[in-house]
């Protein structure tokens, strides 16, 4: 397998920063440590420029090529890992485990900021290509739209981005395999918040009150039709409600109840016409029972849609460091990424390379696989001197 030999020198280095990171975790736009930690080393490295403070607490480091950039399309390519971790509690047992109560690294951020951290590195002593790449280290990718906030503050006009790419491990992936696809890669998320306001009283006589629970139930039983018998079955949608609260006495009717859930789709179509179909059904159900029940309907990350040509790009660089058979077609995914504001606003692509048989993304248990890291910094070293080959 054709892995960058200078990689295997630095494996041990990438895994001791991907292990201090993961001690330290932070949350959404609190990662001064963490980018801290980068911009330090970056600076080590000898990046051309390295720029702070961008979508808050965002780091971007500028590696310039032996070369000028030629006459090509592409000068600049944009390189992206995220660096947020997640409240939750580690449950790995491992020695470098999160020092933080109620924190830890159970999406693999820690590794994705340290491949790329080893691929700056090589890039920055190679310099083995012409124009500029573009690291870019992002906060808040977990709920905060930490990439649009990066884009809002300029990143893509002020490092004069042409192309940009981003990396995520892949639990169920096989270590030295990548996975890829054009098109829709994973899902738009909206957020459903629904109170109900209708008229408690005592349980023996429910002819007197406006049942909140039952009208709650009116809405999760109504809202599972939209995606059974509204969208086309051959498009995707997902319509999960997952909390419900509402009183707190057996024998008491409540005054309110609240509900709480997630819109996942794949299209803007869909996406327009699950949103129209859960305000109907809101607004149906509240004519029905007499209650009054306000939605608020919140849109979140688009849907992350990789480029044709760039997805073809990414799928070769991913060939030659894995071997061609390593490279699987994947099927589009329903969680959501904030990758997607980054295509949108530049042509790009968003791989997934593999981390073997962990536990899953988000699990207590789960733990970045360090053999992923040949792969995943020799696949950032290949696509930087490809695209940016003399």
């Amino acid at each position: 397998m054709p892995i960058v030999n200078r990689v295997a020198d630095l494996h041990s280095d990438i895994q001791a920063w991907r292990r201090d990171i993961h001690q330290y975790p932070e949350l959404l736009y609190d990662t001064l440590r963490t980018s801290s930690f980068v911009a330090d080393r970056l600076r080590e490295f000898g990046c051309d420029e390295v720029a702070t403070g961008l979508g808050r607490t965002g780091v971007v480091g500028v590696i310039k090529g032996k070369r000028p950039a030629g006459n090509g399309d592409v000068k600049v390519i944009g390189l992206r890992a995220d660096m947020d971790a997640l409240p939750i509690q580690e449950a790995t047992g491992v020695p470098y485990a999160s020092k933080t109560p109620g924190l830890m690294h159970a999406c693999g951020h820690d590794g994705h900021t340290a491949m790329l951290l080893g691929a700056a590195r090589y890039l920055a002593e190679t310099r083995n290509f012409s124009g500029d790449a573009v690291v870019i280290f992002q906060p808040a990718e977990e709920g905060g739209a930490g990439a649009k906030a990066m884009i809002d503050d300029g990143l893509m006009d002020r490092f004069g981005i042409d192309q940009v790419y981003g990396m995520h491990n892949g639990p169920g992936i096989p270590i030295g395999s990548f996975a890829i696809r054009p098109g829709p890669v994973m899902a738009a998320t909206d957020s459903i918040d629904i109170t109900i306001e209708g008229h408690g009283g005592h349980a023996a006589r429910p002819h007197k009150c406006i049942d909140s629970v039952l009208v709650g139930a009116q809405i999760i039983n109504a809202l599972q039709q939209v995606v059974a018998r509204s969208v086309d079955p051959l498009d995707s949608a997902v319509l999960s409600m997952c909390e419900f609260h509402a009183g707190n006495a057996r024998n008491v009717i409540p005054q309110t109840a609240e509900l709480r859930g997630t819109v996942r789709t794949l299209t803007s179509e869909a996406r327009l016409l699950v949103e129209k179909r859960v305000r109907e059904i809101i607004l149906g159900v509240a004519q029905i029972t007499g209650a009054r029940i306000d939605l608020a309907y919140e849109r979140g990350y688009p849907v992350t849609v990789n480029h044709a040509a760039q997805t073809d790009i990414a799928r070769n660089i991913a060939a030659e460091v894995a071997g061609e058979g390593n490279v699987e077609e994947m099927p589009p995914l329903m969680g959501a990424e904030d990758f997607s504001y980054m295509l949108q606003a530049r042509p790009g692509a968003f791989i997934f390379c593999g981390n073997g048989n962990s536990a899953g993304l988000h699990h207590p248990a789960y733990d970045f696989n360090d053999e992923a890291i040949l792969y995943g910094t020799s696949f950032w070293i290949r696509l930087v001197e490809n695209t940016l080959a003399a």
